[in-house]
Order: structure tokens, then sequence, then C-alpha cells
């Protein structure tokens, strides 16, 4: 071997040393970057599951909020239908004992007369009797029949009335 062939091999030796020293160097780089990087993956994944934590935590803490106001909701409404329900029976009870009274005759229902009116020919006494005590000038008394429709229809009415008052408050609960 000649010294230039001994100087190229020593040259193609140096070479492939440093190909191997600059290989193995940037293999041991990607390794510390590699650790680096995933070092920093986990740490992403690990404040990306605290964030989610906190929004399934905040979704939980709202959703048990709506459950309570909606709980106390319905609790109100139901008061409120109680107190509707004894008002709605206390009023068809007193209406059926007006009712039982004017068909026993017990209760009678009459009219105040217009005293200036000179078609009004009644001649009802303005003085009390026997039979009970008038308090106006001139009153004529309504036919049983017509009595019973009358508070037929004074009872439509306080019914109304009251179921009117529950809607109301039911409105009023819901739009809170």
């Amino acid at each position: 071997m000649t010294p230039a062939q001994k100087l190229i091999g020593l040259g193609l030796a140096i070479l492939l040393a440093l190909a191997i020293g600059f290989g193995g160097a940037w293999q041991v780089q990607d390794w510390r970057l590699g650790k680096k990087m995933a070092e920093r993956i986990a740490e992403q994944d690990a404040n990306h599951q605290k964030e989610l934590d906190a929004i399934t935590g905040e979704a939980w803490r709202q959703q048990a909020a709506e459950l309570d106001k909606r709980l106390a909701t319905e609790e109100k409404l139901a008061l409120q239908d109680q107190q509707h329900t004894k008002e709605l029976s206390n009023e068809q009870r007193k209406q059926a004992v007006i009712r039982d009274r004017l068909a026993t005759t017990e209760l009678r229902l009459s009219v105040l007369l217009d005293a200036t009116d000179p078609a009004g020919g009644c001649n009802v006494p303005t003085t009390p009797g026997t039979a009970g005590v008038v308090h106006a000038a001139r009153r004529a008394q309504l036919d049983p029949a017509h009595a019973q429709r009358i508070i037929r229809i004074t009872d439509d009415g306080d019914n109304a009335i009251i179921a009117l008052r529950a809607c109301q408050a039911y409105v009023r609960a819901i739009a809170r």
C-alpha cells in the first residue's frame, strides 16, 4: 500500500468516524428532543384533562342548580294547586248551601224596584211582615226557578275567578 492509499484510507476512516459521530449525536439529540416532546405532550394532556374536569364539574353544578330550581317551582305549584282546590271546594260548598236554601224557600231572592218608575205597579209591602224583614222601600220577589239560574250563573262566575287566579299564580311561578 502506498502512502497515498494509506492517506485516502485514513481520510475515509476519519470521514466514517465523523459520520458515525454525527449520526450518533443526531440520534442522541433526537432522543433528547423526543423525550422533551413526550414530556410536553404529557403535560399538555394533563392540563387538558384538568380543563375537562373543571368544565364537567361546572356542568354538573349548573345541572344540580337547575334541578333544585325546578323542584322548588314544582313544590310551589303543588302548594298553590292545593290552595286553589281548597278555595274551589269551599266555594262549591257555599254555592250548594245557597241552592239548597233557595230550593227549600228558606232563602228568597228579591230585587229593588225603582220608586220613581210609574210602570212598576208592584204592590209589595214596604213594611216588615211576619214572614221576613224588607230593608228597602219597594222590592219584588224573584221566581225560584229564576233565582236558581241566577245562582248558577254566579257560581260559574265564582269558579271562573278562582280558575283565573290559579292560572295567574301558575304563570307568575313559571315566569320567575
